[in-house]
């Protein structure tokens, strides 16, 4: 079970007698959390990332709870190796601990990744090497990724898939913390909003559901994960999930149920799936 990521008053310099780029930090990412970091250019948003990520450790105070596989996806990906996108993928495979190419296999696929496994990854655009960054950081499901402006480069069709990986992190009961100055993810509805300025840390939670209705569906079980994956991709609430049987039970009295909240309405599981 994944815990809270905790920043334990964390301050942090660059060097012993520079300013504090960060002074105090106290917040949580919570499991299922999504976290937008928001902030102008040289705010502290990409230093506050790589501390929650373990790239940087603090000058005072500490990130507790980091979960045991953490998927870090920085601004520019060190294109800077003697590798294919290929060998670098089924080397970072093998670090994770996996064997054989069948993760490396589906993340080349999914992110459009095929005709450049055998070029090196010095001759990749930003774009692409961008996405190698990102799969590198999904070959092994993480409890906590982390990205510093993901989009950075990316063509229209891939810049569609990062909220879907987002939603499908935040759904196994992972947590997200991404940068975002494109307004591509700050729109999902629940997500947490952390303001970086002048050092400090400003949280807020946008809970707000306007002009909102239930809509029940009803699926099958062997599509449920991927149904709740993407209706939270397209921005959409789970209020929870429950067995069908009970949504089917006859209406009483000529109650045809449509004005009817459901039962616990607005309460979230804790995953996202089914129970």
């Amino acid at each position: 079970m994944l815990t809270a990521v905790r920043f334990d008053q964390v301050w942090f310099r660059y060097a012993r007698r520079a300013r504090w780029a960060l002074e105090a930090i106290d917040a949580s990412v919570q499991p299922g959390d999504t976290v937008v970091v928001l902030g102008r250019n040289g705010a502290g948003k990409s230093t506050l990332l790589q501390l929650a990520a373990g790239v940087l450790t603090p000058s005072r105070g500490a990130v507790k709870d980091r979960p045991r596989i953490v998927g870090w996806v920085p601004e520019r990906f060190p294109a800077d190796q003697p590798f294919t996108a290929g060998q670098y993928l089924l080397r970072m495979a093998a670090v994770r601990g996996l064997r054989g190419r069948a993760e490396v296999d589906h993340w080349v696929e999914r992110l459009l990744l095929t005709e450049h496994v055998h070029t090196r990854l010095a001759d990749l655009s930003k774009g692409t090497a961008q996405k190698v960054g990102l799969a590198q950081a999904l070959l092994v499901k993480p409890g906590l990724l982390v990205l510093d402006e993901p989009w950075e480069g990316l063509d229209a069709v891939a810049r569609t898939l990062v909220p879907e990986i987002v939603a499908e992190v935040t759904a196994a009961g992972g947590a997200v913390l991404v940068s975002d100055h494109r307004g591509e993810i700050a729109g999902l509805t629940g997500a947490v909003r952390w303001t970086v300025a002048a050092g400090a840390m400003h949280p807020e939670r946008d809970d707000t559901a306007p002009d909102e209705v239930v809509v029940e569906v009803a699926v099958r079980r062997a599509e449920a994960d991927a149904a709740v994956t993407k209706l939270r991709a397209d921005g959409h609430r789970i209020l929870r999930v429950r067995e069908a049987a009970a949504a089917l039970q006859p209406a009483v009295d000529g109650d045809s149920g449509a004005d009817r909240e459901p039962d616990r309405a607005g309460e979230s599981c804790s995953d996202g799936r089914p129970r």
